[in-house]
């Protein structure tokens, strides 16, 4: 058995084998549970070495060669591998309480598997067509069964392509200037095309427009699965081109740019959240201003940085479910997400509101959630640096909390003699319960991910050394 085998090319199967079953349940069990023995595996057995259990000698290697190509997964990327099936679980398990495994856990399964094959595909340049290949299979579980999709939809098809060929040019540039690395013109062309590429990838300002659109058109839980998984891919992608090219780690020009965007998506997502009148929009500007934070930390991965992009995907992981299933609940109701017509829900739904209203906190780094540690550290590790960035910082971060103070006034506003009661279904119960407890668990005890996070950060050889 091979690393790769395991987890690519056997999701890949069971997604495809889940299309058969009749049953949320049964599609929504196999999944989960599927994707919890698949993250077990990655914390406890080792890749690469012996493991004997009584008679029997058992091994996992780190190298394959599927369709003509190696794909290696060492030991190091264990932990990325546990967290990226991990919370795919979380994802897979909601499904259920919100109507929707048929559609994601088949789908989401492959998805993933191509996302994992991105980061352990030899060579790298085959990455940006395995990305392409999540994004077309990303299409029908974007699209409503039965209907045209909608400008969101092909708005993100579009600007996700659109990023390939610049990664695969950047690609082709950058073994030219191992060859040569006093070529400055092609250091600054390979550097550009990069740039350009992953701009397009993770939707940096002003190229994020077709989220908000999608967030109106689409299953808020599909889309926040999409929002989640794609950036934390990417995410790690681009990560490694630093961890291998010397020369772009340490570029002054490089991290200027990063921390430009980073500002850039978190001031504007902020202060759009602060404005808006549609909760699906809303969590759109937020995840905007999420990557924000992200891309923030990666410019500061090189004096402590590297650290805090990590600690960012586990908050983030829990604060999009639960935000994502909080809001297709509510939206269960037949209703448009508007304000108008959510006033008053909190009567009716008081855990989807509770769960909506905490991961929207927790987003814009309020105390006791999961969100606030990474964030307060970065704004210490920012006001270091730049104070001005400081200030920007927390211009987005008020933004992110005006929205959510709006978001409680509309879901607690209605009239004085309507009647409260609890409309969720058990599992709803059970899945919200479980987001909200972790939301509080992470942000009162945030070092429980310390010894994870060290194991994270092994992915990367050279950044933030």
């Amino acid at each position: 058995m091979s690393a790769p085998v395991l987890w690519i090319l056997l999701p890949i199967l069971v997604g495809a084998l889940t299309l058969l079953f009749s049953r949320d349940r049964s599609i929504a069990g196999t999944g989960g549970v599927f994707s919890v023995v698949l993250a077990l595996i990655a914390l406890i057995v080792p890749i690469d070495e012996a493991l004997r259990i009584g008679p029997i000698s058992w091994k996992i290697s780190s190298t394959a060669f599927l369709f003509g190509r190696s794909f290696v997964l060492p030991a190091a990327d264990a932990p990325l591998l546990a967290l990226v099936f991990g919370v795919c679980a979380l994802w897979f398990f909601g499904s259920e309480a919100v109507g929707l495994a048929r559609r994601l856990v088949p789908l989401g399964l492959i998805i993933t598997a191509l996302l994992v094959a991105s980061i352990a595909v030899q060579p790298f340049l085959f990455a940006a067509l395995t990305t392409e290949m999540a994004v077309l299979v990303s299409v029908p579980l974007l699209s409503s069964p039965g209907q045209r999709p909608g400008r969101g939809i092909i708005r993100f098809l579009i600007y996700q392509t659109l990023g390939m060929p610049f990664i695969l040019f950047a690609g082709w540039q950058l073994a030219g200037v191992e060859a040569s690395p006093g070529d400055l013109a092609l250091t600054l062309q390979s550097t550009a095309l990069l740039a350009l590429g992953f701009a397009f990838l993770l939707a940096v300002f002003p190229l994020f427009g077709w989220i908000p659109q999608l967030m109106e058109e689409s299953s808020p839980f599909v889309v926040g699965f999409i929002l989640w998984l794609l950036p934390t891919i990417v995410t790690t992608f681009g990560l490694s081109f630093l961890d291998h090219y010397g020369w772009l780690r340490n570029s002054e020009a490089v991290n200027s740019g990063l921390r430009l965007a980073g500002l850039l998506m978190l001031a504007s997502g902020g202060l759009w959240a602060a404005f808006q009148r549609h909760f699906g929009r809303l969590m759109a500007y937020t995840t905007i201003a999420e990557t924000g934070f992200i891309l923030l930390a990666a410019s500061l991965a090189a004096t402590g940085g590297l650290e805090l992009i990590f600690l960012f995907f586990v908050p983030r992981a829990l604060s999009l479910t639960t935000w994502a299933l909080s809001l297709s609940i509510l939206g269960t109701q037949g209703a448009p997400l508007t304000f108008k017509s959510m006033q008053g829900l909190a009567r009716r739904y008081p855990l989807a509101s509770a769960g909506l209203i905490l991961a929207t906190l927790s987003t814009a780094g309020f105390p006791l959630l999961a969100g606030f540690p990474p964030r307060i550290a970065l704004w210490e590790l920012l006001s270091r640096e730049l104070i001005g960035a400081a200030i920007w910082f927390l211009v987005g971060l008020l933004g992110l909390l005006t929205g959510a103070m709006r978001m409680l006034a509309v879901l607690v506003m209605g009239e004085e003699d309507s009647a409260w009661g609890v409309n969720e279904t058990q599992i709803q119960r059970v899945m919200l319960a479980a987001g909200i407890v972790g939301l509080f668990v992470l942000g009162i005890f945030p070092q429980t991910l310390h010894p994870f996070l060290e194991r994270l950060q092994l992915v990367f050889q050279h950044l933030g050394q």
